[in-house]
């Protein structure tokens, strides 16, 4: 598990680009430098005693429009119901996540430590003099939702502002995960998972005006744990699922919400015969909420993430073992374990070609959908690894015009405080050949491949770890000491890189384009509005279909 903090937080620096000593404020790479433009963080006046106990995630969200014109709705005494504004389609922006996170989406992010059980107490009502709503804010732009001990808190990305422009506090449990739906129907896009087990929905728009510092409007799920009461892990949206969403648990368990229906119906669930094997139970009541629970493993389940056209959901665990589901059918499609011990963090391909993992043994494993097996391990990192992300708005310099992927660039950080980048290549990666006899050393001049090269790997069955001889090794194209904190996260977006450090601070670098064009205006704000007419990548984005 993670080393809890020391729970001491620096003074936040006048000075929005201040630097620990021996901490660049650039890196380069082939295309040029990457710099620090600005950073975000939580108040400097944040001391909590449960802030070691949780890790920061950052989740990415746009907002578009602004909403119709309505009356403002004062904030509810109770949390069920999806009252307030609606908020019109947003889209996320970013890297896989699914995290989504980092969530990122995406999210995610390392394991939470979160020892605390304790259910959530009373969130309380905003009282008169706060509960009157924001009347000029329109909500427009992009956001940073970050946890940071029991609160969240929500910065403006077009801003140089170092500190948020918005605080959530919660009584007697944590956030620890969170994500945001690009296709919201109506006014709830956000859910926030608790150390509690406890889950709610809420509109970002709504948050954001009003003043107060308690969610208004929220839809309350597995309230005081009914349902589960372990810790969340990792929560997703599906997507097209037109807003249903996935709760992971520190249990192994996985459950199915409808947000259009009632947080309290409910649900009660056959009990798991054999913890060992993945088991599906849907509800036995139409009006109940979840709809389904999914038992994917014993020990915690550390991450999920959803392949962007939602057909596969992956989820990476406790027990090492990356698992890849088809989700409609409810089936594992393969999976396989880590070299060591726990994974962490995993995140998609654009074109759902491949995931990242990493975990505790260091590693970046890249697995194929197509030959369902680990195809590269990627080494470089000193510490555990606590997030990765495939880096969608890079463009390889040698695209071969006939639309498929000839190279991809992922991100990677971990609890060594740095942040690798790597060019993966397939055919260029060297495959190593089969070892000599028993004792002897492997030959690289004569024999065949590798056996673990030799067939596509079976389907619907989870894979041991590969020998470390078997697999091909790939360095990195960059590494860089970001933070002085363990690191809990990386995001792309079209025009920078975001790090993120456990303790919730979090680090804007400019791509070399974008800071050369800026360098003579520092007053420039960002902006990551999505450009339809960019490819994300130029392999194909359509149906994730593979060898069945």
């Amino acid at each position: 598990m993670i080393n809890t903090a020391n729970g001491m937080i620096s003074a936040s620096s006048s000075s929005a680009n201040a630097q620990s000593p021996g901490l660049k404020t650039y890196f380069k790479t082939p295309e040029g430098r990457y710099k620090l433009h600005y950073e975000k963080t939580h108040p400097s006046g944040l001391l909590h005693y449960a802030h070691g106990k949780t890790v920061t995630q950052v989740t990415l969200a746009h907002l578009k429009d602004k909403p119709a014109p309505s009356t403002p709705t004062a904030a509810s005494s109770s949390f069920n119901g999806s009252s307030g504004v609606r908020s019109a389609a947003a889209r996320w922006l970013g890297s896989g996540n699914g995290s989504r996170a980092l969530s990122f989406g995406g999210g995610n992010g390392g394991t939470k430590s979160v020892s605390s059980t304790s259910r959530i107490g009373s969130l309380g009502t905003s009282t008169s003099s706060n509960s009157m709503t924001n009347m000029n804010f329109d909500g427009k732009g992009t956001y940073l939702i970050f946890n940071v001990g029991d609160a969240i808190f929500i910065s403006d990305l077009n801003s140089q502002d170092k500190d948020p422009i918005k605080s959530i506090h919660f009584s007697n449990s944590n956030p620890v995960c969170h994500a945001f739906d690009q296709d919201a129907k109506d006014g709830h896009d956000l859910l926030i998972g608790m150390s509690s087990g406890d889950v709610y929905s809420v509109s970002l728009r709504q948050q954001l005006q009003d003043v107060g510092k308690k969610l208004v409007g929220a839809q309350h799920y597995n309230k005081d744990g009914s349902v589960d009461n372990s810790r969340c892990t990792s929560i997703a949206w599906v997507p097209g699922g037109d807003g249903t969403f996935v709760v992971a648990h520190a249990d192994g368990n996985m459950y199915v919400y409808e947000k259009n229906k009632d947080g309290a119906g409910d649900s009660s669930f056959s009990v798991i015969k054999d913890q060992s094997q993945f088991s599906v139970a849907h509800a036995r009541y139409s009006k109940s909420n979840p709809i389904a629970r999914w038992h994917v493993c014993q020990g915690s389940i550390n991450s999920i993430a959803f392949s962007f056209d939602g057909a596969y959901l992956a989820t990476i665990g406790r027990d090492g073992y990356l698992r890849v589901f088809d989700y409609s059918k409810e089936q594992l499609v393969c999976g396989g374990k880590s070299y060591y011990g726990a994974l962490l963090c995993c995140a998609w391909s654009m074109d759902g070609k491949y995931i990242l993992t990493g975990g505790e043994d260091d590693l970046v494993q890249v697995w194929s959908m197509e030959d369902r097996k680990v195809v590269a391990w990627g080494e470089g990192h000193n510490s555990w690894v606590s997030g990765v992300a495939f880096d969608s708005y890079w463009s390889s310099p040698n695209s071969d015009g006939t639309g498929e992927t000839v190279m991809y660039r992922f991100g990677s950080v971990g609890q060594d405080t740095q942040l690798l980048l790597w060019d993966l290549e397939m055919d260029e990666i060297v495959v190593p050949l089969r070892r000599g006899p028993p004792g002897g050393s492997p030959t690289y001049s004569t024999g065949s491949q590798s056996s673990h090269w030799d067939n596509v790997g079976p389907l619907k069955t989870l894979q041991p770890a590969p020998s470390i001889r078997d697999v091909p090794k790939i360095s990195p194209l960059v590494a860089h000491r970001v933070h002085t904190e363990p690191l809990s996260g990386v995001i792309f977006t079209q025009e920078s890189v975001l790090t993120v450090c456990r303790e919730g601070h979090i680090k804007i670098w400019m791509r070399p384009s974008v800071a050369e064009s800026q360098s003579s205006n520092s007053e420039t704000v960002l902006s990551t509005s999505f450009n339809k007419d960019k490819p994300l990548l130029s392999g194909k984005i359509g149906s994730t279909s593979y060898k069945q």
